[in-house]
């Protein structure tokens, strides 16, 4: 036998004899995330109470203690059942006790052990435990030698991954023969959870062990795997953002050499050119520098960089102190609105009225001026035009289905992709500070939970305050009060009151059938010819051609579908011309169909003959005036009302203020006391889809009800509007223009207005006038004279339609025009 040999026998022996020694009663030190494998040094710090006094009472016998792992580690005094069963046996091999009380120990495992019970748990837990030797080495076959090459290999693998790897440390692996042995050094040094360390700790024979940390090292080399690659791809974006930074400096340095101007530099130096060329307010200059020096402290590839970048552009980008300069000339001006628009002339006299102001005070602070029209009427052109006449920029803003409050103030900058409000984009695109500003659709705006839009409107439209709007990205007083704002809108329900008293509203009423074709002829027709590419020899479109379209063809008050017609006959000879045919081609009245199909609209009366209970009243929509057919008739019942055809609430009080008012005059009508005790009344108004409401329906709703009591028919060529009392009174009405050319397109003759509607008839055209007959009426008999049939040589009470029967003070006119602005009856637009 060698001197090898001998020594390892004496080793084991001495080993046999240790173990032998140790008692079967020891004292138990709970340990908390980590499981003591045997042949295991490490060191221990002891705090706990229970547990220095028993290392305590360990170095006073023989050193030996019982170590067992707790399951909670946050448990600071564990009670037996929170502490595993088996444990392992060690030696203290050296003690150092500290300032504070505790207690540092160096420990080696030596066996494992089972506790079977506790002896003393009050001072220290002291337990009786069942040792559990290590199974004699097994016999190495080659399954065995496999498995622990393949654990050696795998080992030196992580090692040389984590750059961990030295001979020392393989010298170790290759020297142990033993499987379990083996299994418990690469167990105690592998990052596993207490679970499973403890499952491993507790199998008894060392090749299942062995087996067991195969598969754990297994997973930990694919663990290991997937963290190199991590590790060396972090690796490589520092070193390349090194390059990168090293080569910058290196471009930087050959730069000065050759005399050429740094990037950076020279960025800085050209944003410090832009911020004094932009003449900025001082507060705005102050911030600009600010963020300048920022940009020039941080490094090129910080994130804020772009951000900060996009902000001084914005900046030195906006027209601080640069405004165009006004050249206001009034005959040149009214030149320019003639030449764009037919008619208007009220709004045109405001408009001159305001550049006239503007001109003698350029330093005023003007309305802010809203043009109020159905759709199609020249509103926004309208505003081009006033910007062509004062020689300014032009924008225009579309604000329906705005919900964002953001719109209009912008977003803070410390949100991604952040930017400006639409005003301060509006201005920075004009390039000067005093563009004339259109806001078109104002009504339709709207509010949810990101706020309300129509507030933050509030200070951009006030003279008094928008000489400081303060955007959220610029976050920067901004002058807006040499801007010259324009709002558009169809109706003023919508707009909130605040933003309306703002406003200088300025009427826009839809066009005459007259109106439309010289427009037409003026700028319709000659527009779509040049559009569709035709030559105005190779098309003649007669007046009463243009008539017949906006009368069967259209039905609105602007010009829209109207242009559209025009256009579409149009595209018809540019495909006859295309296919090769020759012109010119004339269009007229007769052969109109061909080109356009069958009248989409009958403008004459729906009815052929005087009927008894069908009044035609007159009815005010988004799109101008309508005829509406009120019918009334009696059937078998009770005595009841019903009211049909979707109409609103005040619409249905004119009814029952209708049937009071025949009830009330039951002698008069020739009718009996008990006549509505066995009838009902039915009121319908078609069409049944649309809603409607309004007052100023009541007297075609009392001359229908009249009419079927009385069986006097009612003529098909008048037409009635005004709201109803139960005395008998007539009460004027808004919205009389629109409904006087509602009525004219409808084929009426006779219109029946309130008496205190008199001054209005100075709004309608004169062509309409000139076309029709009003009669004022002041009580519903004076109303029911002029409507029924009448006898043989019975005068009706006829109104005038000459201007000067209809004059009136102006200050009476707008007393009686605020009155009735909730008189007004409203439907939906029918197209």
């Amino acid at each position: 036998m060698g001197q090898t040999d001998s020594d390892d026998l004496v080793g084991l022996l001495e080993e046999d004899e240790e173990h032998a020694a140790i008692p079967d009663t020891l004292p138990l030190l709970p340990v908390r995330d980590v499981v003591v494998f045997t042949h295991m040094i490490l060191p221990l710090f002891v705090g706990r109470d229970k547990s220095v006094r028993a290392v305590d009472a360990a170095t006073a016998k023989d050193r030996y203690l019982f170590l067992a792992t707790q399951m909670d580690p946050n448990i600071e005094n564990p009670e037996p059942d929170n502490i595993y069963k088996v444990g392992c046996v060690a030696r203290i091999l050296r003690v150092l006790k500290l300032p504070d009380g505790k207690v540092k120990i160096l420990v080696q495992g030596l066996e494992k052990g089972r506790i079977l019970s506790y002896v003393k748990k009050k001072s220290l837990y002291r337990v009786k435990i069942e040792r559990l030797p290590e199974e004699a080495a097994p016999e190495i076959t080659l399954e065995v030698e496999a498995l622990m090459r393949n654990v050696r290999e795998v080992c030196e693998k992580i090692l040389s991954m984590r750059g961990e790897m030295s001979s020392d440390v393989v010298t170790i692996l290759d020297g142990i023969e033993h499987p379990g042995r083996l299994a418990d050094l690469v167990a105690s040094n592998l990052s596993l959870k207490v679970e499973e360390a403890q499952e491993l700790f507790e199998i008894i024979g060392p090749v299942e062990r062995l087996a067991r940390v195969n598969e754990l090292l297994s997973r930990e080399a694919e663990l290991s795997t997937v963290q190199a690659k991590i590790q060396s791809s972090v690796r490589d974006e520092i070193s390349k953002s090194q390059r990168d930074y090293f080569l910058r400096e290196q471009m930087r340095a050959i730069n000065r050499e050759l005399g050429e101007p740094d990037e950076r530099i020279a960025e800085i130096k050209e944003y410090q050119k832009k911020i004094k060329r932009a003449k900025m307010p001082k507060e705005a200059e102050e911030e600009a520098g600010k963020q300048l020096r920022r940009l020039e402290q941080m490094h090129p590839d910080a994130a804020e960089v772009p951000v900060i970048r996009t902000y001084l552009d914005w900046l030195v980008e906006m027209p601080w102190k640069k405004a165009s300069k006004d050249s206001i000339d009034i005959h040149k001006a009214k030149e320019i609105l003639d030449q764009d628009h037919y008619g208007l002339e009220k709004v045109k006299d405001r408009i001159l009225e305001f550049l006239s102001v503007h001109k003698l005070n350029p330093k005023m602070k003007g309305p802010i001026l809203c043009f109020l029209g159905p759709p199609g009427v020249g509103k926004t052109s309208l505003g081009k035009s006033i910007a062509r006449a004062m020689g300014r920029k032009f924008h225009r803003m579309s604000l329906g289905g705005i919900h964002d409050e953001a719109e209009i103030r912008g977003h803070r900058r410390t949100y991604i992709g952040s930017m400006p409000g639409r005003i301060i984009q509006g201005v920075k695109q004009c390039g000067t500070n005093n563009p004339v500003f259109m806001m078109d659709e104002i009504d339709k705006l709207g509010a949810d939970f990101r706020g309300d839009p129509s507030s933050a409107l509030l200070e951009a439209l006030d003279p008094e305050q928008n000489f400081a709007f303060s955007d959220h990205y610029l976050n920067i007083p901004f002058d807006l009060s040499p801007v010259m704002f324009i709002m558009t809108a169809n109706i003023t329900d919508t707009i909130p009151s605040a933003l309306l008293d703002r406003m200088e509203i300025l009427q826009l009423p839809g066009y005459t059938e007259q109106e439309k074709l010289e427009i037409a002829k003026s700028y319709l027709v000659p527009r779509q010819i040049k559009e569709n590419g035709l030559k105005p020899k190779q098309i003649e479109i007669s007046d009463q051609a243009i008539l017949k379209i906006a009368t069967e063809h259209t039905s609105e008050s602007g010009l829209r579908n109207l242009e559209r017609e025009l256009g579409t006959l149009c595209r018809k000879v540019s495909r006859k011309i295309a296919e090769g045919e020759k012109g010119p081609f004339p269009i007229t009245q007769k052969n109109l169909v061909k080109y356009l199909g069958i009248p989409k609209f009958l403008p004459e009366m729906d009815q052929d003959a005087s009927q008894v209970g069908l009044a035609t009243g007159l009815a005010w929509t988004q799109a101008g005036g309508e005829a509406l057919y009120i019918e009334a008739t009696l059937m078998r019942g009770k005595g009841e009302l019903v009211i049909t055809g979707q109409l609103g609430e005040v619409m249905q009080e004119s009814a029952r203020a209708a049937v009071t008012l025949a009830r009330n005059r039951m002698d008069q009508l020739g009718l009996s006391e008990d006549f509505f005790e066995g009838q009902d009344i039915h009121i319908h108004v078609p069409a049944g889809a649309i809603p409607k409401d309004g007052p100023s329906a009541g007297v075609a709703m009392a001359a229908a009800l009249i009419s079927v009591l009385t069986k006097q028919p009612i003529r098909n060529d008048v037409a009635m509007t005004g709201e109803i009392t139960i005395r008998g009174r007539v009460l004027p009405i808004g919205g009389l223009r629109e409904k006087a050319v509602g009525a004219l397109r409808a084929g009426i003759r006779t219109v029946v207005i309130p008496e205190k509607n008199k001054a209005d008839l100075t709004e309608i055209p004169a062509t309409v006038r000139k076309k029709l007959k009003f009669v004022l009426v002041s009580r519903v008999e004076e109303a029911l004279d002029a409507v029924f049939v009448s006898p043989p040589g019975k005068k009706e009470n006829q109104g005038t339609g000459t201007d000067a029967e209809q004059r009136r003070p102006a200050a009476k006119v707008r007393r009686n025009r605020a009155g009735r602005g909730r008189r007004r009856f409203t439907v939906a637009a029918r197209r």
